[in-house]
């Protein structure tokens, strides 16, 4: 989501930014931030808004831009909050133009070194709500870094509910195998806090040069076309997207191939909405 109004701040510090994508065209970055104010708070799962001064176009003063906070490193022996963030290098083409320009949020974060001061809004509240039963299925769809919130929402499943008996599943878009490593933390620390017995992830990888990595979802959906559509039908399945707003365009389109008819679909998803089992995360 992007503001360009932020309201109240606070100020953080850069402490470490990694790179968590080598040798790749796309540009990722773990970055981490250092709060000391002992009355900040906040958790695993919420947003935080990142603020870059101006000018901007338009004549705004500022530009908030809102990135998930993936891992909570906690308070530190000297006092201070301690988060991180996974942030993506982003450039987007002027469609009357056809020049392309980078990000703000994104290169202004990636830009940024240990030690520089940046201002935060928020924190902001988590659209995403456990379901009610341990036994309920949960299906998960995102692209980019849109796997952030869902490394968070795995987390809680499996240490802090415990014992989750349901289907729960991930399936994800990239636009390179190496963009995969989304997936995991450096260290590889998925596989620490999921059940194998109940948790799938399934990646797909888009097949051509400069391809979206809406591409890469829609393969993802339809090498799992069967299992999809049989979870959803489910009364006990909630439905979670995260990424880009091509991920919900994305995911309507192919559903609505599953089912025969766009109709079938919207019908269904309508029932997802009105009983609470449909949630959405989306930015441009």
């Amino acid at each position: 989501m992007n503001q360009t109004t932020a309201g109240s701040t606070i100020q953080a510090v850069i402490k470490n930014s990694t790179r968590i994508i080598p040798d790749s065209s796309n540009e990722v970055r773990e970055i981490t931030l250092q709060i000391d104010d002992p009355a900040f708070r906040y958790m695993e799962g919420q947003s935080i808004g990142i603020v870059v001064p101006g000018p901007h176009p338009f004549g705004t003063t500022h530009y908030m831009r809102r990135y998930s906070i993936t891992n909570d490193k906690g308070i530190q022996s000297d006092g201070c909050a301690e988060f991180s963030l996974l942030v993506k290098r982003c450039f987007y083409i002027d469609e009357v133009n056809g020049e392309q320009y980078p990000g703000i949020a994104s290169n202004y974060l990636c830009n940024a070194t240990p030690g520089d001061k940046i201002s935060l809004s928020g924190p902001y509240k988590n659209p995403f709500k456990m379901p009610p039963k341990t036994s309920d299925n949960i299906l998960m769809i995102g692209t980019g870094t849109g796997i952030a919130p869902f490394r968070v929402f795995i987390q809680n499943i499996y240490k802090q509910q415990g014992n989750w008996q349901g289907n729960v599943r991930l399936f994800y878009g990239a636009t390179s195998g190496m963009d995969l490593l989304y997936m995991n933390d450096q260290n590889n620390d998925l596989a620490n806090y999921y059940d194998e017995k109940t948790f799938k992830a399934f990646c797909g990888v888009a097949n051509r040069p400069l391809a979206k990595e809406s591409e890469g979802l829609e393969r993802s959906i339809e090498d799992n076309a069967q299992e999809i559509w049989s979870l959803i039908q489910q009364p006990d399945t909630y439905v979670y997207l995260a990424g880009l707003i091509d991920v919900a365009k994305t995911f309507d389109s192919k559903l609505a191939e599953i089912a025969g008819s766009e109709q079938t679909w919207s019908e269904l998803k309508q029932k997802l909405i009105e009983q609470g089992r449909l949630s959405e995360l989306l930015y441009s």
